[in-house]
């Protein structure tokens, strides 16, 4: 496994392992509908590319495969930290994280924030992150619950 930075070549890749991960991974605490919008974000093309255009994206790459990225927004922000369906619990996000964290204290920030979905609390409480909020995000008249979350650092 290495890691690099994304390009625009990765986005396809990207949505695609956003898409499944959330189909995948999400399907214990979210029900089908809440999946179906959540995903359907993979779609919105104008964010995906503010999100290559203006984030910092860290990629993990396993046989010339993206297996999990992470992207930090505004220098202290975690806008997404996804691992592969087939690649969960084997350190990845860990990896990805802990550079998502050197790149924030590089530019002198005191604390990061995440709005994190059920299924990714357990580890960004693990990493010292505080839940701030219990937050309900309304997508197409959907509601997604998840949590705003902050660590000092």
């Amino acid at each position: 496994m290495f890691f690099r930075k994304a390009l625009l070549s990765d986005l396809e890749e990207m949505q695609k392992l956003f898409a499944e991960t959330i189909q995948s991974v999400c399907k214990s605490d979210y029900n089908s509908e809440q999946i179906k919008v959540w995903v359907s974000g993979a779609k919105n093309k104008e964010r995906w590319l503010d999100v290559i255009n203006t984030q910092f994206i860290e990629l993990a790459i396993i046989d010339n495969k993206i297996v999990g990225f992470g992207t930090l927004k505004n220098e202290n922000y975690i806008d997404l930290l996804f691992i592969h369906k087939d690649f969960q619990r084997q350190g990845i996000a860990q990896k990805l994280y802990n550079a998502l964290e050197t790149e924030a204290t590089k530019h002198k920030n005191t604390f990061l924030t995440a709005d994190v979905s059920k299924t990714a609390k357990p580890f960004f409480e693990a990493n010292g992150f505080k839940v701030i909020a219990e937050q309900i995000q309304i997508r197409t008249e959907v509601e997604i619950p998840n949590y705003n979350m902050k660590k000092d650092l």
